[in-house]
């Protein structure tokens, strides 16, 4: 007989089973109704369990010079992994994992520069951690298409590969400050420095994707739900930079590194009518390529600020003209300089003994500290200077379009720090900032704004999406001011008091202003010796129609005894101002006798039309008829006016009709435009080769003119 306790534990027991099996039916129920565990969503979880997601590569904007060649773009490259899963297949007769570890190592280390027991010990090391893939560092990435597609004829199992895209630059060292590098990180590339910074927002990719779901096999299912986002192309960028003129800069900074090793170059070229870098380099330079050993992150052009020494008195010079209280004859007593008797005293460059009593046109030409200082305090006046510098732009930045510019400082206080300014000790700018207030002298008195960028276009469509354009950012001088101060830049090559003889050019007049600045040391007062200064040039040419605007600086050079600091100067900028005049097919304006081949305009309005063009014709080779009347109304440039014996002549008649265009230069074109009150749009740059208004037309006022232009020499 059982007992009574036998049946009162099986009774217990049968109600925790039954108990139990309520709670786990009612589960089994409650996931049936609302298919969520824990709130997990099962049936959301298991779409995504059986959906493959990929990512679809866009490409980042290339990066343009001007005239069309590639600067940066994307190289495709490949990192290689091991799929290291046994139960991964995609074919349940085929593995796809790697099946034979010792033997893919020892076949594999030797393309990817390791060692095979490293690269089994990575491989067994995923295994036993059941890790479906693994890696092998630095060198199973950035691997180039060829060694690629030489691993893939091993046909090795498990060894796959995907493809990533690396910034890369054709030309290396070339324009590097300018265009900066750009970095990948996580597969996402992204600019650093340069323009592959400041134009991020454009040149940036979006990559895109494919969603659907698949079998356990990983093949497509009948029905996959597809989803694609289609991936976004970054826009290419143009810049205003030219090849051929940069590769001219390069290669003479180049030579001057080898050959003087200092420890800065900073040099730039610019149309000086746009406002066009056309080239600019520093020296030391780097690779971007290989960005493991850079000396020198800044582009020195823009973040460098420094005093600059006597390429200051062209603006003090300009300043004093302009004013009316310039009078080039009239003589100063050179030497040394004091503001009050107590004060300190300025001396000139050859040790305060100064030549006597020059002019002050001499004293330009001789750079004369004191002519900078007499015209600063007693003729101009610290007040009236002081808004000049303003007006110049020199307490500004340039504005230009790269990213890590800054500004230098004016110190300003006492007297001595104002006449100091004058001739460039004290405060400081940057070349970038001198440059600019120089397209002044070089644009008839108007400041233009400096820029990289030509032109943004659709890498999809080559639509143009934004464009670089000239602007004004002010006139602080009048167009006779400037021409003045040219031809007192001019004497300061061509004199035998000059101190830029050394920078003559053979078929080219050219205006310049030597500069040798002193160089601070730590704790107060200047280095000493003849090699610690900054040695440089501020040039234009040709003089009476500047072209090319050309800044030149270098830093402690080392010198042989016999030469001047001026040489490792004056070579960059000879080589760099013939070469690119030439290419740029600039008529040389010397004569055979390296004189300069210039006329002031005769005055012929008012004459007949032909009368007019025999007289011109005569000491003119361009001469230019606008319309068919009988008498002439106007000329361009202006009566008076000391133009170049190539230079385009335009005789304005009494029934002017739109001439053919072609081969006019941009200036021409603006001067055109200017006179009848155009609307002008410009497209590309050098020389006209197709316009919008048809030859012949009557030329209406407030009319729109549209001009193409190319670089001369261009297939």
């Amino acid at each position: 007989m059982k007992s009574p306790n036998t049946h009162r534990g099986a009774a217990l027991l049968i109600l925790a089973f039954s108990f139990m099996f309520l709670i786990i039916a009612g589960r089994f129920l409650y996931i049936e109704t609302t298919a969520t565990v824990e709130g997990v969503d099962l049936e959301k979880w298991a779409k995504d369990v059986r959906t493959s997601s990929y990512e679809i590569d866009a490409k980042r904007g290339k990066i343009f010079d001007k005239n069309g060649m590639v600067l940066a773009y994307d190289r495709p490259m490949y990192r290689l992994y091991a799929i290291v899963d046994p139960d991964y297949t995609t074919n349940p007769k085929e593995p796809n994992h790697v099946t034979d570890i010792e033997k893919t190592a020892s076949t594999l280390a030797p393309l990817l520069d390791m060692e095979a027991n490293e690269m089994a010990e990575i491989m067994e090391t995923g295994k036993e951690n059941e890790r479906f893939q693994v890696e092998f560092g630095s060198n199973g990435r950035e691997i180039s298409q060829e060694k690629m597609e030489e691993i893939k004829e091993l046909e090795l199992s498990g060894i796959e590969f995907e493809e990533e895209a690396k910034r890369y630059y054709p030309n290396g060292l070339f324009a590097s400050h300018v265009i900066g590098f750009a970095r990948s990180e996580d597969g996402k590339i992204s600019g650093v420095t340069g323009i592959e910074k400041q134009m991020e927002k454009y040149l940036q990719e979006k990559k895109g994707s494919i969603k659907y779901e698949r079998d356990k096999y990983g093949t497509k299912l009948l029905d996959p739900n597809q989803v694609m986002t289609e991936p976004d192309n970054g826009e290419d960028v143009h810049l205003t930079i030219d090849q051929k003129i940069q590769t001219f800069l390069e290669d003479a900074m180049s030579q001057v590194d080898e050959q003087y090793s200092p420890e800065k170059i900073m040099a730039a070229v610019m149309d000086p009518d746009t406002g066009e870098i056309l080239a600019m380099s520093n020296r030391p330079s780097y690779n971007p390529n290989d960005i493991g050993n850079v000396q020198n992150w800044y582009n020195d052009l823009i973040s460098y600020p420094f005093e600059p020494g006597s390429t200051m008195k062209i603006f003090t010079w300009a300043a004093a003209i302009e004013d009316g209280a310039y009078s080039g004859n009239e003589l100063f007593q050179s030497g040394t300089y004091k503001v009050t008797e107590n004060s300190q005293s300025i001396g000139d460059h050859n040790n305060g003994e100064g030549w006597g009593k020059i002019s002050y046109d001499e004293g330009f030409q001789r750079s004369s500290n004191v002519a900078a200082s007499k015209l600063v305090y007693e003729k101009l006046g610290p007040t009236k200077f002081r808004k000049y510098l303003s007006a110049f732009n020199l307490t500004d930045k340039s504005g230009i379009d790269l990213p890590g510019e800054l500004t230098g400082r004016v110190v300003y206080e006492r007297p001595i720090e104002q006449i100091t300014t004058g001739f460039g000790q004290g405060s400081t700018f940057t070349p970038m900032q001198l440059m600019t207030a120089a397209t002044s002298i070089a644009n008839d008195g108007k400041i233009m704004q400096p820029y990289m960028l030509s032109e943004i276009t659709s890498s999809e469509t080559g639509e143009v999406l934004k464009e670089g354009k000239p602007e004004v950012l002010g006139e602080p001088i009048s167009e006779d001011t400037a021409e003045k101060v040219r031809d007192l830049m001019g004497e300061v090559v061509t004199s035998e008091n000059g101190t830029g003889q050394s920078f003559k050019l053979d078929d080219y007049s050219l205006a310049g202003k030597t500069g040798t600045a002193q160089i601070n040391k730590p704790g107060g007062g200047y280095m000493s010796g003849r090699e610690n200064y900054v040695f440089s040039f501020m040039g234009m040419a040709p003089k009476d129609d500047p072209e090319l605007l050309m800044y030149v600086a270098v830093k402690q050079p080392d010198l042989e005894p016999t030469e001047l600091g001026s040489e490792p100067v004056s070579y960059i900028t000879r080589t760099v101002m013939e070469n690119s005049l030439h290419y740029l097919d600039i008529q040389p304006d010397k004569d055979e006798d390296n004189s300069v081949s210039q006329q002031k305009l005769p005055d012929v309005k008012d004459m007949s039309s032909n009368e007019a063009e025999a007289k011109l014709k005569e000491t003119f080779s361009s001469v230019e008829m606008i319309g068919n009347g009988e008498r002439v109304v106007d000329i361009l440039p202006a009566p008076g006016t000391k133009v170049l014996k190539n230079q385009r002549i335009m005789v304005i008649t009494d029934e002017p009709e739109m001439p053919d265009l072609t081969g006019y230069s941009l200036r021409d074109v603006h001067r055109f435009a200017e006179y009848f009150n155009l609307n002008i749009e410009t497209m590309g740059n050098g020389y006209v080769i197709s316009q919008g208004i048809t030859e012949g037309s009557k030329i209406k006022e407030d009319g729109y003119l549209v001009v193409e232009l190319s670089p001369p020499n261009t297939e």
